[in-house]
């Protein structure tokens, strides 16, 4: 029987599996996507077939998108998780993180507890001031000024070896023990992967070394079921994805999900209500699920010459309202092009219902303008997306069952929670992005999802498996147990309660750590 079973390879289980390695644990991962390879990688920045990855639709890739009634979500899925499509910003959050009243009434001094592991994160993964200085950054920058946050801006930390663009040499970070690495050159791909190898996913880490150090990584390997033992222990009941044949079962002491939000809430909520394998599980599970309250804007430039991608996906940012709202530009690769097919001229209205008629209005007053958003030859090279995030609360709260949305079969489903949903409309969203368009002379322009359904969407999902001081109230404990399973452990977004406020990879890497730190040596 192995000591631990990790579900899920992205930032939490990779920290967990190389340091539970490193105490002498046998580990198996098992992640429900492929390795992807910089082939694979090349290809899912040009066409969208080769990027998205839904199994009910045949589609290998590595990147899924899914709607529900409240939120859009993307994310990524293959050896390394998240680390594969996210944009390399690795940041610290604000104080009101630390100090949300979601979890600081738990005994534990959060900004204390969680400081040595964010130093021990950043020295695996490396962030480093974005040397890029393209002429978007100048605008963005100009918008800081004109918003009276000058000081505020700079260039991001990025989990990038920058080195020489292009060039390839012997493991610049880990005394020649991890990959050979390659410069960044800018192009601007990042969310579809780093066919370069300049980005520091967790497969130039934290895998690396764990797989070095003994421990079995098994891709497409789909946990359906956890079914408790006698003896003590788990066994997993693992199927292949696509076709849903068993494979090779599981069985160890110990069990850490790490599945990312949906994938460690759906397979919960399986066990709990469908398979009735772990019927003890807190009715709090997928209350508080958190975003970032952010949106996703955007500004496209008249420019026929122009070419914005010219950097890293996310190269600069500021912050506005004290530190409250954080806001970074974002380049996209060409498989992201079908963006301009849901884009439309910004509006500035509040009301849900208003917002919608007057974007109507303006679709069909002006359709010429539509028009030439949606005809843009190469569009991503013409616009940057503008992402601004709040740590405003704001909460959902995902249930299992059978809805329209899920062809009537069992799967996760969104509700209204009393604290309100994230927004579909941020007024400082709106006012930076019409800034930056009369800095640069260009088109402020917004989704049509948030234009017209009131639905923002994220890559930031957070929470559902909460903290608490017993299952009344959470989900799991400050040691990330799960109430009521000895040796069953939640160890990535979903067990952070509170909003992060910039974006979370950061901090999911110095909570895993502190859970591993947590863990003593097996001998």
């Amino acid at each position: 029987m192995l000591d631990y079973a990790i579900i899920g390879s992205g930032f939490g289980g990779a920290v967990s599996a190389a340091r539970l390695a490193e105490k002498g644990y046998t580990v198996t991962v098992l992640e429900q996507g492929r390795r992807i390879s910089p082939a694979d990688m090349e290809q899912g920045s040009q066409r969208l077939k080769k990027l998205l990855w839904s199994p009910p639709l045949g589609l290998p890739g590595y990147f899924y998108q899914r709607l529900f009634r409240h939120i859009g979500l993307v994310g990524g899925v293959g050896v390394g998780g998240g680390s594969i499509v996210f944009a390399s910003v690795l940041l610290e959050p604000h104080r009101s993180f630390y100090e949300d009243e979601a979890w600081s009434s738990l005994g534990v001094n959060w900004q204390e507890e969680l400081a040595p592991h964010y130093r021990t994160a950043k020295s695996i993964l490396r962030p480093t001031a974005n040397p890029f200085r393209t002429a978007v950054d100048g605008h963005l920058a100009q918008t800081a000024r004109e918003m009276g946050v000058a000081d505020t801006f700079s260039a991001t930390d990025n989990g990038i070896f920058f080195g020489q663009p292009g060039m390839t040499v012997d493991d610049p970070y880990f005394g020649g023990k991890g990959p050979s690495r390659t410069g960044c050159t800018g192009c601007g791909d990042c969310l579809s992967g780093c066919p370069i190898g300049s980005k520091n996913s967790l497969d130039k880490n934290y895998l690396w070394f764990a797989e070095r150090l003994g421990v079995e990584i098994r891709p497409l390997s789909q946990v359906d079921g956890i079914t408790p033992l006698a003896g003590g222990g788990y066994a997993l009941r693992v199927v292949d994805p696509f076709t849903g044949k068993e494979r090779e079962p599981v069985q160890a002491r110990n069990v850490i999900l790490a599945a990312g939000v949906l994938g460690t809430l759906s397979l919960l909520f399986r066990n709990r209500d469908v398979h009735r394998t772990l019927p003890g599980i807190s009715s709090r599970l997928g209350a508080r699920v958190r975003t970032n309250s952010e949106s996703v804007t955007a500004v496209q430039t008249p420019d026929k010459e122009a070419n914005w991608v010219d950097g890293p996906a996310i190269t600069s940012h500021f912050y506005t309202d004290g530190g409250r709202t954080h806001i970074t530009n974002t380049r996209v690769p060409r498989s992201f092009n079908y963006m301009r097919l849901f884009s439309t001229p910004l509006v500035d209205q509040e009301h849900p219902g208003k917002r919608k008629l007057a974007t109507l209005a303006s679709m069909l007053a002006r359709p010429w303008v539509l028009w030439s958003i949606w005809r843009t030859p190469d569009w991503r090279t013409k616009a940057t997306l503008l992402v601004t995030m709040q740590t405003e609360p704001s909460e959902l709260q995902f249930r299992y069952g059978r809805s329209f949305r899920t062809l009537f079969r069992q799967g996760l489903h969104t509700e209204l929670s009393p604290q309100g949903k994230p927004p579909g409309y941020l007024p400082m969203a709106a006012r930076v992005t019409r800034v930056f368009a009369r800095v640069c002379g260009g088109l402020a322009v917004s989704t049509l999802n948030e234009a017209l359904a009131d639905v923002s969407t994220t890559a930031h999902i957070l929470g559902g498996c909460t903290m608490g001081r017993s299952a009344q109230d959470g989900v799991i404990d400050t040691h990330h147990e799960v109430f009521g399973y000895p040796g069953l452990y939640v160890v990535d977004g979903s067990s952070l309660s509170a909003n992060v406020g910039v974006n979370p990879s950061l901090t999911i890497t110095a909570m895993a750590e502190r859970f591993a730190s947590q863990v003593p040596a097996k001998h």
